[in-house]
């Protein structure tokens, strides 16, 4: 049985959020408490809760994940001049909702990538 996750939420629009985008597979829709200017997660609608937990049959759905990234990316307009993406596994990988997510962060220079 699937843990329920406010991201399971949004991807059934049970809370009412804007999605970027939504298929079979993934959605996408911006963060809540954007780091930079462009900020948006691309979650799978399978609830998986870490990258410790994908399994081979979920590699189409985490490719889905990095071509979502692009295309939103390109719309977003922030293709050329780079962006970054990260998915944080576990507390000490700063992950906080624990149902994979991918962060597309850019409109902006990014910093160092740990600031620890």
């Amino acid at each position: 049985m699937s843990e329920e996750t406010i991201f399971s939420k949004i991807i059934r629009q049970e809370i009412p959020t804007q999605l970027l985008y939504q298929d079979e597979l993934v959605s996408a829709f911006r963060d809540i408490a954007p780091q930079v200017s462009s900020h948006i997660l691309i979650v799978p609608n399978k609830h998986i809760s870490t990258i410790n937990d994908v399994t081979e049959a979920d590699e189409l759905t985490m490719g889905r994940m990095i071509i979502v990234a692009k295309k939103l990316a390109k719309e977003e307009g922030i293709d050329e001049s780079g962006y970054r993406l990260i998915i944080n596994c576990n507390e000490d990988g700063g992950q906080e909702v624990f149902h994979i997510h991918m962060h597309l962060l850019g409109g902006q220079r990014l910093g160092a990538m740990l600031s620890v």
